[in-house]
């Protein structure tokens, strides 16, 4: 039986669309190297649930923490719900694992693009099947926040 929904939640859908171009630049960054000058900063939540990254990243960026792709990463492995990278960190290669569902900011600088998303409570603490249940079923909830509202302008060539 479906169950129907009492509202349309605009913001979970929008937020859903938006990881989906970051999703795409990452799969064409993994496909083809990143074209041109174009170049990524990715800030996400260290201590969210399936985050992998050293132990001595965890100490210095207990919350967040911003990683450059540009000119010296490799291993870009993008999945369904998460991505893979190796970068280097004080000379030494790591592999980080990071879902989709804990980057709370993407940006293009070269293409003057970003994207920033707002991961309340709830979700930082939910599992990823949980997070994906939420966003496939499209259920509002009470203690959810509201996407934040980007004017597109400020994202316009000039």
């Amino acid at each position: 039986m479906q169950e129907f929904l009492s509202e349309i939640n605009y913001d979970q859908l929008i937020s859903n669309h938006l990881h989906g171009v970051v999703i795409d630049a990452l799969k064409i960054a993994a496909d083809q190297g990143l074209p041109g000058d174009n170049h990524f900063y990715i800030t996400f939540r260290t201590d969210f649930p399936e985050v992998e990254i050293p132990q001595m990243l965890k100490v210095q960026y207990p919350e967040n923490m911003t990683i450059v792709l540009q000119h010296q990463f490799s291993d870009l492995e993008v999945g369904e719900n998460k991505f893979s990278v190796v970068l280097v960190f004080g000379g030494v290669p790591h592999r980080l694992v990071i879902p989709f569902a804990s980057i709370a900011y993407f940006a293009d600088p070269y293409a003057k693009f970003g994207l920033s998303f707002n991961l309340d409570e709830q979700q930082k603490a939910s599992s990823l099947e949980d997070v994906e249940d939420k966003n496939s079923n499209f259920h509002s909830s009470e203690q959810e926040k509201p996407a934040e509202v980007i004017s597109i302008d400020s994202f316009r060539k000039k």
